[in-house]
């Protein structure tokens, strides 16, 4: 009885890493059923106490729209920033409350903040599970229903600002701002990493190294950045690239940008982001294969 039970553990995880060499259409799939697993499991933490989910969601939703409150009033106040109307500064704070909401809705349960899983010894629970690690980090944190505090008012500002703007999108635009959108998310997703994977080499040093840096971007991307030095705009497109998280995209979008090529920019410098992230994210992954977890905490792991 007890070989027959291994023989069944055995074949099944046989299937399981037969499932790392499938082929496209069915490596789609198996996102899809993951997504759908983490999804179910994000609608039962919800329901099973509403009065402290919607405490949740409520302070969620509070903070988000807290966080471009301030350039919201300095538009209305002074009737646009800079050469930006106030309809075209709500459309770069719904660009960036959009932005914000993808990460917060993919990437939720630390791995966002990637500092925390590594620095807490808790990498262990991705690499036993049976599918590759990108897979794993790419579906672990889908928040769909408690995530979606900060994309549903983005979607309201983006929508308020086009009708006023009388934006005519057509299918050529609408494919670039959502080109331009998953460009912004994974330069910010990429920056996190590229700090957060430094706890694989000192993990109690920089376990909140990802939720700093990462927060720093988050803190300035709402503004315009119109206006500023050479020098200071050149390290916020580059070294800092808040830059192209909301401000240059959402004037690219919205033709205040005179160069032909400027709503592909966004996308060229993400690809650049995600090559260095996952570079050093696998250097990381060398050193801890040969030094594995110096400590663990459960602290933050989903159970």
């Amino acid at each position: 009885m007890k070989n027959s039970s291994l023989t069944a553990v055995d074949a099944q995880f046989k299937h399981n890493l037969d499932l790392m060499n499938f082929e496209p259409l069915n490596k789609f799939n198996h996102l899809l059923r993951l997504w759908r697993v983490q999804g179910y499991l994000d609608l039962m933490w919800m329901t099973q106490d509403w009065k402290l989910f919607l405490t949740y969601y409520a302070s969620d939703l509070f903070l988000n729209i807290a966080a471009v409150t301030g350039v919201l009033f300095l538009a209305e106040r002074f009737d646009g920033i800079g050469v930006w109307t106030k309809p075209q500064v709500t459309f770069m704070l719904g660009y960036a409350m959009l932005v914000r909401g993808i990460m917060e809705t993919l990437f939720g349960y630390n791995i966002f903040s990637i500092s925390r899983r590594l620095g807490r010894g808790q990498l262990d629970h991705t690499l036993v599970q049976p599918h590759p690690v990108w897979m794993a980090l790419l579906t672990e944190g889908f928040m769909p229903f408690s995530g979606s505090a900060s994309i549903i008012p983005g979607l309201l500002l983006l929508l308020w600002s086009g009708t006023v703007l009388a934006l005519d999108p057509t299918i050529s635009w609408l494919f670039l701002a959502l080109l331009n959108v998953a460009a912004s998310a994974t330069i910010l997703l990429s920056f996190s990493f590229i700090w957060g994977s430094l706890a694989f080499w000192a993990p109690r040093a920089t376990e909140e190294i990802s939720s700093s840096a990462s927060g720093l971007l988050r803190t300035l991307m709402p503004f315009p950045l119109d206006g500023l030095s050479f020098a200071m705009l050149s390290g916020l497109m580059t070294f800092l690239p808040v830059g192209f998280l909301a401000w240059y995209p959402a004037r690219a979008l919205l033709g205040l940008e005179s160069d032909a090529w400027s709503e592909l920019l966004t996308p060229t410098v993400a690809a650049i982001f995600s090559i260095i992230a996952v570079w050093i994210f696998k250097q990381g992954l060398k050193a801890y294969g040969r030094t594995g977890s110096q400590r663990y905490l459960s602290f933050g792991h989903r159970r």
